[in-house]
C-alpha cells in the first residue's frame, strides 16, 4: 500500500486558477487547518554516520515515518493551496472552490468547506471522473478541523479514500494505493494517530495502526502495529514496532511478531539500540528464537538510551 498519491495535488493545485471568483472565506479557516509541518513526525537526522553498523530498525523507523509524513503532507499542502485562492461560490454556511480541472485532466475536483457554526469546520475534497458519462462527484478526502483551543492548539481528522480516488481518476491513480487511511491529530498534545484499512497484492486484508507522541524537546515515541498475512499461510500474523528516541537521536526499537503462521506462533521479540550517529549499540532476541535465525546478540543493553524493552500490551 502506498500512502503518497500525487495525482490530486497535480490536478487540483495547478488548475485551480481557471475558475476562481472573488468571494472570501472566513479568516479563521486558514488557521483552522494544520500545516504539513505541524502534523509531521520529527525523527532526528543526527550527525554524519562514520563508524559502526547502521542500526536496521532505525532505518525501518525512518522509513515508516517518512511514508506517513508524505501521506499527511500532500493532503494538507493541497488543501492549504486551494484555500489561498478566492472562493468559487458560497451557499449558506458552505464555501466551495471549483469544480476545476485542466482540459486534459481525466477528472474534475472541488473542495467544500462548511462552517458548522460552533467554531469547527467540515471539509470534503470530491472528484468526478471525466471518463464516465454523467459521473457524479465522489468524496475522496473527508476532514474535520477544530481550532477552538487557539493557535497551534487545534485538533481534527481527515479520511483518505484511495479506492474512491482510483474510481475518480483511474489513469493517474497509484496502483499500490488502496483502502482507507484515517489521520487524527492533536496539536496541543503533540499527538498523531493513523488507522489503515487495506488489502495486500493477493487481496488479503491488512489493517494497521500508528501512534506518535512528540516531546517538547524533540524526543519521540511511535508505535506501529499491523495485522496481515506474513507467514506464508492463510492465518494472519500480528507485528508491532515501537521506537523511542531522544532529541539527540539516540534511540531504541522493540519489535514483536506474534501468531498465525510465524515461525514461533507464541511470539518473537527483539530489541535494537542506536547512538546519535545511528550506529548499532545493542541487538538481542529477547524471546521466542531458539534457532538463532534472527541473528546473534551484539553489544550491551547498558548502552541503550532506554533501559528496557517496552512493547504495548496485546
Amino acid at each position: 500500500m502506498s500512502i503518497t498519491n500525487k495525482c490530486l495535488v497535480t490536478a487540483a493545485a495547478l488548475s485551480l486558477v481557471a475558475c476562481i471568483k472573488k468571494d472570501a472565506p472566513p479568516d479563521e479557516l486558514q488557521r483552522a487547518l494544520p500545516t504539513a509541518e505541524q502534523v509531521s513526525i520529527k525523527l532526528p537526522t543526527g550527525q554524519a554516520r562514520t563508524v559502526g553498523q547502521l542500526a536496521e530498525w532505525y532505518v525501518a523507523t525512518r522509513g515508516i515515518t517518512t511514508m506517513f509524513n508524505g501521506g499527511s503532507a500532500w493532503v494538507l499542502i493541497l488543501i492549504h493551496t486551494i484555500i489561498k485562492f478566492p472562493v468559487t461560490s458560497v451557499d449558506g454556511d458552505t464555501y466551495t472552490w471549483g469544480p476545476f480541472s485542466n482540459a486534459l485532466d481525466p477528472a474534475d475536483y472541488k473542495l467544500d468547506v462548511r462552517d458548522v457554526g460552533d467554531g469547527t469546520y467540515e471539509w470534503k475534497l470530491s472528484g468526478r471522473s471525466k471518463t464516465q458519462v454523467a459521473a457524479e462527484f465522489e468524496v475522496v478526502i473527508d476532514g474535520l478541523a477544530d481550532p477552538r483551543n487557539g493557535e497551534l492548539q487545534g485538533n481534527g481528522s481527515f479520511l483518505i479514500d484511495f479506492d474512491a480516488g482510483r474510481r475518480v481518476n483511474p489513469i493517474d491513480a497509484d496502483a499500490d494505493a488502496r483502502g482507507q487511511v484515517e489521520v487524527r491529530y492533536d496539536l496541543a498534545a503533540r499527538h498523531l494517530d493513523l488507522d489503515i484499512l487495506s488489502v495486500d497484492d493477493n487481496g488479503n486484508p491488512v489493517t494497521a495502526e500508528y501512534a506518535y507522541n512528540e516531546g517538547a524537546d524533540g524526543s519521540g515515541d511511535m508505535v506501529f502495529e499491523i495485522d496481515g498475512e506474513m507467514g506464508g499461510g492463510a492465518e494472519l500474523e500480528h507485528a508491532v514496532v515501537r521506537s523511542r528516541w531522544l532529541a539527540t537521536g539516540d534511540g531504541r526499537a522493540d519489535v514483536g511478531l506474534f501468531g498465525g503462521n510465524a515461525e514461533n506462533p507464541a511470539g518473537v521479540i527483539a530489541s535494537e539500540c542506536w547512538d546519535n550517529r545511528f550506529a548499532r549499540e545493542f541487538f538481542a532476541v529477547l524471546a521466542g528464537d531458539s534457532t538463532g535465525a534472527f541473528g546473534a546478540a551484539e553489544g550491551s543493553e547498558a548502552n541503550c538510551a532506554f533501559a528496557k524493552s517496552d512493547l504495548p500490551a496485546r
